[in-house]
């Protein structure tokens, strides 16, 4: 039997889709058909179920994905114990991370970590905090960074390093001679926020239940996907925000924005999240080795 049919088998039956299983088969989808199809020949029986778009294990499936299961956590287990021995370090890594924390924080940390390890392919998958975590949820990662508080308790979560959050204004704003700004003062301007699920979003939310603000009265002008266009928008006098100091130190340094501090300040948790594995492939130990140490050494880094 071939191990590809079995790791194929496995992703479809993990993501239930075709589709989300070649995409992170990096196949197409005829192709996860057909390896699916000769697994069903091989068994003599149907593995999944196929009514109105959508699929379910047979109870031959679950069966064979029990088992499947079990045989890939094996080979994790004879191939760290084997590369401990050797003292090789290499193979494929799925990281995710939301906007912020990709654009700003993983280009360096993931450049040093491949000079250290040139042998680990390190794929980057990009989102808002909440797709990051369903990633994470469905093993299409290995590992998440994200900037938001994550729910799910059956996953590992880590906090990397703190970020602090602040009001950003054109430099021609009425307010670009203060130092610091409540939320409440901040918030009589047109003010431009980032898209639903967002991490960036969620924690200033938070922040505003704690300190009793009602989000309705928000002057509300812009919605937008990522800090760069965020940014742009402030810059042009569209309005004001509040985003991660570290993704303006270019624009400060250009005397391009005004930065204020919130009053109270507002941090929040860049942390790493994976699932809780009884093996993992000595490459992910590693990177995870590395980037605390990593976050340590530079813990305001951008």
């Amino acid at each position: 039997m071939s191990d590809r049919r079995l790791q194929v088998f496995h992703t479809v039956a993990r993501l239930l889709s075709f589709t989300k299983a070649a995409e992170s088969l990096h196949m197409t989808q005829p192709a996860v058909t057909f390896q699916v199809r000769q697994l069903e020949e091989q068994f003599n029986t149907r593995l999944f179920d196929r009514t109105h778009n959508r699929i379910s294990l047979t109870e031959a499936g679950k069966r064979v994905y029990g088992f499947s299961d079990r045989i890939f956590e094996l080979y994790s287990e004879m191939d760290n114990a084997v590369r401990e021995m050797t003292g090789d370090v290499s193979g494929m890594l799925m990281i995710g991370a939301s906007t912020t924390i990709a654009e700003y924080m993983l280009p360096a940390l993931l450049g040093d970590f491949k000079k250290k390890y040139p042998d680990v392919n390190v794929q980057l998958k990009v989102s808002n905090s909440e797709g990051i975590v369903h990633m994470v949820e469905n093993n299409v990662i290995d590992l998440g960074v994200v900037e938001a508080p994550v729910m799910n308790k059956n996953l590992v979560v880590e906090v990397c390093r703190m970020d602090q959050l602040v009001a950003v204004l054109p430099t021609q704003h009425p307010l670009a001679d203060r130092e610091a700004i409540s939320i409440v003062e901040l918030l009589e301007y047109p003010y431009i926020c980032r898209e639903e699920g967002s991490g960036t979003r969620e924690v200033i939310a938070d922040y505003m239940t704690e300190l009793g603000v009602n989000a309705s009265h928000m002057n509300l002008t812009m919605e937008l996907g990522s800090p760069e266009s965020i940014k742009g928008a402030v810059e042009a006098g569209m309005g004001v925000s509040i985003v991660s100091l570290a993704t303006v130190q270019k624009e400060l340094r250009l005397g391009t924005l005004i930065s204020l501090t919130l009053e109270p300040t507002l941090e929040r948790p860049f942390s790493f999240v994976h699932q809780k594995q009884k093996f993992r492939h000595r490459a992910m130990d590693e990177l995870l080795d590395f980037a605390r140490n990593y976050c340590k050494s530079h813990p305001a880094a951008v």
